[in-house]
């Protein structure tokens, strides 16, 4: 990494509550966690086939301030940032230098269906 990451962009850190429907099945809710400031990169992309044909897929690198492992304010992969409409999925994350100060997430953009 060199020199420090400009987290300029607001982000909202969401965590999945999953509760029943009322019809035997589960419905996936997003609990808002608090806002982290981030800096978002394009990564490598790909192109795979899907049923309806190819699909691009582009991963994004998300850097934003460190928070210790087991804090609620670490983002973590079953985890999603939402910058208004748009969604970033949390794929990994990692530290993102041997200080601990910055994590990196590595995340997908969920395209609206």
């Amino acid at each position: 990494m060199s020199g420090a990451p400009n987290l300029s962009r607001a982000l909202v850190l969401e965590t999945p509550v999953i509760a029943p429907d009322g019809a035997g099945g589960f419905v996936t809710t997003w609990e808002t966690l608090g806002t982290v400031w981030a800096e978002i990169r394009a990564g490598a992309g790909r192109e795979r086939f899907a049923a309806l044909g190819p699909s691009g897929e582009v991963r994004l690198r998300i850097m934003l301030r460190a928070a210790p492992v087991g804090s609620p304010r670490r983002p973590r992969p079953e985890q999603r940032l939402r910058e208004g409409v748009r969604i970033f999925r949390i794929l990994a994350v990692a530290e993102a230098d041997v200080q601990g100060r910055y994590l990196i997430c590595t995340a997908t953009e969920e395209q609206p269906a």
